[in-house]
């Protein structure tokens, strides 16, 4: 009675995971659509409606030219999650590439990858990626080029981590004495094993990238000052803070967070579900 009390609890928590994983993505799908319906609407001027702090008709208010908040809130998160995706999926396929060298292309491979992670791990990600956006022209690419080649690292030790233990394992070893080549041994076993920990550590990527590429906006290397982007909101908002105007800097700020906590929240669930020690609690 016991133990099956215990098994439908763990059916309980794992359905409640995967609630979660799917309810935050379909948030994210949905505010991304959204901002990108609503983006030419963002960016629209009404200097007879400037400065309007927060109502039914402006959620979020108004800024000093009487643009709509809430829709450049909406326009400016669309393009950050955006953004966040392509520079995490590169960040991640680089990770993924360098860590299974690391792991299976021997000793001096290894020692070049794991010298290249301590190298970047060494350095601010927020002071390399400002010199790498900068130097390709900042906007959109350069911000993505720079999240991408600064935030591997990590993940990148994770994977080499999951492929050496796998690499170890006794099921390996039997599929080596039974003559398996070692791309056979790669795709049929190291690949299945290290997968949902690399897909884990791609969604954890997202919130990274995406606080990242609001940084460096708001210290003026990233995406341009006409584009609706968290963190061009946010700069701008810093000269009106004083006047009172509160509203253009705590919405979408809040907003910010919400996102970030979203993929934080997808991430932790799907590391539950995938976790064979976790998925038992």
């Amino acid at each position: 009675m016991i133990l099956h009390e215990a098994k439908r609890g763990r059916i309980a928590n794992r359905r409640v995971c995967l609630a979660a994983v799917i309810g935050a993505l379909v948030a994210l799908v949905v505010l991304v659509v959204f901002g990108c319906v609503v983006y030419d609407q963002a960016t629209l001027t009404h200097f007879d409606q400037k400065n309007l702090p927060p109502s039914l008709e402006h959620p979020f208010g108004t800024d000093w030219m009487g643009r709509d908040m809430f829709l450049r809130t909406a326009a400016g998160l669309s393009t950050s999650v955006l953004l966040g995706v392509v520079a995490a999926l590169v960040s991640a396929v680089l990770a993924f590439i360098l860590g299974a060298l690391a792991a299976l292309g021997g000793k001096r491979v290894d020692a070049l990858v794991s010298w290249s992670i301590d190298l970047m791990m060494g350095i601010p990600h927020i002071v390399l990626l400002i010199l790498i956006s900068y130097a390709l022209g900042k906007g959109f690419w350069g911000v993505a080029v720079g999240i991408a080649l600064t935030h591997w690292p990590s993940l990148a030790r994770v994977i080499r981590a999951e492929i050496l233990q796998c690499k170890a394992s006794l099921y390996v070893g039997v599929a080596r004495a039974l003559g398996q080549s070692r791309w056979r041994i790669a795709l049929t076993h190291m690949f299945p094993y290290v997968l949902p920990q690399f897909i884990v550590g791609l969604i954890l990527l997202f919130p990274h990238a995406i606080l990242h590429e609001a940084a460096v906006t708001f210290l003026g290397f990233g995406l341009p000052p006409e584009q609706p982007a968290i963190g061009v909101i946010l700069s701008e908002a810093m000269t009106y803070l004083s006047s009172g105007m509160w509203w253009l800097a705590v919405f979408p700020g809040l907003a910010l967070v919400a996102v970030v906590l979203l993929f934080d929240c997808a991430g932790s669930s799907l590391r539950k579900l995938v976790d064979p020690k976790r998925n038992q609690e």
